[in-house]
């Protein structure tokens, strides 16, 4: 997300430096890069970078019961998530954004008028001064919590590698404490013959994946040989405060992530394009403080804020459910036709699930049913 901030901060006409920590953007990521057709319209998203057009899902509960999610129009676009980061860092470039490559920020001090930026490039010591700094260094970064803006309170890591496949050409969802606990695993179509699967976990990534892709093999699904396993942490719940004087966190490192599915890029693009205005007026005022900058958290928790708290406490319910009760619910909301009514309801969206969660959990059969469950959350809805 830190591309697209350089891209509309030098589009503005602001100098701008964007120091990167691998050779390119783009290297050594663990997504699956699905986003919606919204997402690539509103941010005009290189169409290069699709690798596949979706409009359906296979969602299999434990037990093996489908629920099949399809809509006429497409849905979500699957993209090469590290050829996005390179157009990304290629159109920021576009603009004039200075690019380091191979470049480690070791620390960041921020004084009275400037921030003072201290890195390695290959085996060199740079130091760098600057107006403002902005952290987009992705989950874990070490730099928010020395800098006095704490932690992200929750996170899951996530598991996934590439394989061939054999007659898979549409996604498939997999629910089950023994594939994925209080998470879920997927099987998701790229190119032709070629696949990532993967899967979210609190411990033994590793093992519940290769479990899964074993299970995946001997169902004829996939060819594995030896794949190479990715992984990568996820945010559930943002940082308190992203936000200081002169400083901003975007994307991952802030935990702008959907808790429901863990998918990160167009929150982050949200928020990114936030943090771009935000600090743009701040520049060009001339006033960095934090009190000034606090308007970048305020933009975009209005727009995010109600969203993430339900998909936060929606997730946290998911986890206490039993395979039995996850079975239970299948049942239900097929047998009632409610997955075809959410799928009927024009309003409901790919990238906002805070309105299909609480419709779901509102229908007067899945309401008795979570009550039975005693169901440890509730949830208010909010005009």
């Amino acid at each position: 997300m830190g591309s697209y901030v350089a891209y509309k901060l030098a589009g503005m006409g602001h100098g701008v430096v964007v120091l990167e920590q691998h050779k390119q953007p783009g290297e050594q990521v663990c997504c699956t890069g699905i986003i919606s057709q919204k997402c690539i319209t509103s941010f005009a998203i290189d169409e290069n970078v699709i690798l596949r057009q979706t409009n359906s899902a296979k969602l299999f509960s434990p037990s093996g019961r489908l629920i099949r999610l399809w809509r006429e129009e497409t849905q979500a676009c699957i993209v090469d998530r590290a050829a996005l980061d390179v157009a990304m860092a290629s159109r920021a470039q576009g603009k004039g954004a200075k690019y380091l490559s191979n470049s480690l920020v070791r620390n960041l001090q921020v004084g009275d008028d400037r921030v003072r930026v201290e890195a390695v490039r290959q085996g060199e010591r740079l130091n760098l001064e600057a107006r403002a700094a902005v952290i987009a260094a992705g989950f874990g970064s070490t730099l928010v919590e020395r800098l006095g803006l704490g932690r992200v309170g929750d996170f899951v890591i996530g598991a996934q590698a590439e394989v061939e496949t054999i007659g898979i050409d549409e996604m498939e969802v997999y629910f089950g404490r023994e594939i994925a606990p209080g998470f879920f695993a997927w099987l998701v179509p790229t190119l032709p013959l070629r696949a990532l699967v993967g899967l979210l976990s609190r411990h033994s990534p590793e093992l519940y994946l290769r479990r899964l892709m074993s299970s995946l093999q001997a169902q004829g699904k996939i060819a594995w040989d030896k794949a190479e396993l990715r992984y990568g942490g996820i945010s559930l719940k943002p940082l308190a405060r992203t936000y200081g004087e002169r400083l901003l966190v975007v994307g991952d490192a802030a935990g702008q992530v959907k808790p429901t599915t863990g998918g990160g890029i167009y929150y982050g693009l949200l928020c990114a394009d936030i943090a771009a205005d935000t600090l743009h007026r701040a520049l060009k005022g001339d006033n960095l403080s934090a009190k000034t900058l606090a308007n970048y958290e305020r933009g975009w928790r209005k727009e995010l804020g109600r969203e993430l708290e339900i998909g936060y406490y929606a997730r946290k319910f998911y986890e206490r459910l039993s395979d039995k009760q996850v079975d239970r619910i299948f049942n239900i909301i097929k047998s009632h036709g409610i997955d075809q009514a959410l799928l009927q309801a024009e309003d409901l969206s790919f990238d906002w699930h805070g309105e299909a969660v609480m419709r779901l959990i509102g229908h007067r059969v899945v309401s008795k049913a979570l009550r039975a469950m005693k169901a440890p959350f509730s949830f208010r809805r909010q005009g």
